[in-house]
Order: C-alpha cells, then structure tokens, then sequence
C-alpha cells in the first residue's frame, strides 16, 4: 500500500507542468524514504531526475518499493483538476492498477478523486555520479528565465561562461548577438536577489537554449536556480523544493565538430 498525503498540493501541479513537455511517459519510484522520478527526455538529450522526500509530506505510507508508470500529461490533466489551496492524496494498492487522487478543500467543503490508469513503461535507472563541478552559479530563478527566453529571441545556442568576474550568456543569430553578465551580489538587500558564484576554474560550455527554456518551467517551485558546470559534462540545473527535496536537469553540452559547426550534445547515459 502507497499514500501520500501532500498539504500544499499545488507543489505537485508545479512539478508535474515543469516537466510535462519534456518527458511524456515515467515512471514516479515510491520507497519508505519518499518519492523519485528519473527520465530521459524524448529526444535522450536532456534528463529530469525529482526527489520529495517522505518528511515533508503530512502523512507518508509506502509498505514495499514500488513503481507506478503514468503519462504526465494525462497526470497534469487530473492535477489540473485540484485548487490551488487543496491538500493531495495519492493511494496505490500493491498490485493494482491505478493511482488515485483526492483532493481536499482546505475547509473540508469539497472532496474529489481522480483514479488514473497506471501504465507499464521500460526505463533504465541511470547512476548520476557525484561531480566535482568547475563552477556553481546561484541567482534568481525569475532572473534564470527572463535570460532564456531573452536570448531565446536572439539564436539557438547559448554560451555560459563563469569566471571571477561574473557569469555571462552569449548567444549569436541572424539578428545579431546578444550578451547578458551577472555579476556576484551576495549583499543585496532582498534574499531572493542575491547572486553566488562558487568558482573552482572558469568554464565556458555551449548548450541549447530550447532545452534550458524548457528547465524554466520549473520557475514557481523555488526562488532560485543553482546551475552547475564542469568541462565536457552535463551542466545539472537545480531547484531546490522548500524543505523537502529537488528538481534538477541535467543537459549535455554541444560539441563542436571537425569542421566547426555544431553537434548535438551526446546522452548522458
């Protein structure tokens, strides 16, 4: 038997929206020490990998490992369903062959559920190694978005560069070039202002700006982003979710090739 009970169920609709449009099918891993989901994208680009852990849930019960295959869409459709101030509870038995939802006014004046058809889905679980990252730069995960989508309108590509100056975003295309620096502000008078820059050795990789667009989705879930670089390796793009566990994304750098032009990042796996 899995329950879950989650007071700020609108966390879940957060989540699921942020990664929704990259991965279609996953499968959500439930133990005794919470809940994870780990999925390549459509395209074996980019990955997604969720932790909530089970302490930051009201009530938590997962009796054995289990691991429940669902389309995100179709999830996104019943979460859709909830108020933004409803408490979630998901229920799974064992072996059956749906997860339920019930959604609960906070007065306790309306109750709904949802049953949503679990599916069977293949999917290796890969090892995410701990990395030793060159570079992490923490700003506003507001600032993060308003960069992706500036220089989304400019090219394809973006160049990240940390270095003691700053962290700068260049990004070329038929329109012209475009160049954003952010510059370290551990001072400043708001928290979720404030900018860090934890610089081992400056770094400079190229990725696809549509991809990290994409990761921007994940904006509401936290105040900021922390983006982590090292040569050669996927940047892993982090939101950390209030007290009780992460979003992150990790995408593979472009290469470029013999002849100069680019080439796709390789998969991770």
């Amino acid at each position: 038997m899995f329950e879950a009970r989650l007071v700020q169920g609108n966390l879940l609709k957060k989540v699921v929206d942020a990664v929704k449009d990259l991965v279609t099918d996953a499968n959500f891993d439930c133990s005794s020490s919470g809940f994870t989901l780990q999925a390549m994208d459509n395209s074996h680009v980019s990955l997604v990998s969720l932790s909530l852990r089970s302490d930051g849930f009201e009530h938590f019960r997962c009796d054995r490992n289990m691991s429940m295959g669902m389309s995100l869409g179709n999830l996104a459709k019943i979460l859709k369903c909830a108020g933004n101030d409803d408490i979630v509870t998901m229920k799974a038995a064992d072996d059956g062959d749906t997860v339920t939802f019930m959604f609960e006014s906070p007065k306790e004046d309306r109750v709904s559920d949802f049953e949503l058809k679990l599916m069977d889905i293949d999917s290796e679980h890969l090892g995410i190694p701990d990395t030793d990252y060159a570079a992490t730069v923490t700003l506003p995960a507001a600032e993060y978005q308003r960069i992706c989508r500036d220089l989304s309108s400019i090219g394809d590509t973006v160049v990240i560069s940390a270095t003691k100056d700053g962290v700068k975003f260049s990004s070329s295309g038929d329109v012209g070039t475009a160049n954003i620096t952010v510059r370290q502000n551990t001072t400043a008078d708001k928290k979720e202002e404030q900018v860090s820059i934890d610089l081992k050795e400056p770094v400079a990789l190229t990725f696809a700006l549509r991809y990290l667009n994409s990761f921007a989705k994940a904006t509401p879930l936290a105040s900021h982003v922390s983006l982590s670089m090292a040569r050669d390796l996927p940047v892993m793009v982090d939101y950390q979710i209030s007290d009780m566990g992460h979003l992150r994304f990790y995408l593979a750098p472009k290469i470029e090739d013999e002849d100069g032009g680019d080439m796709e990042g390789q998969d991770e796996a």
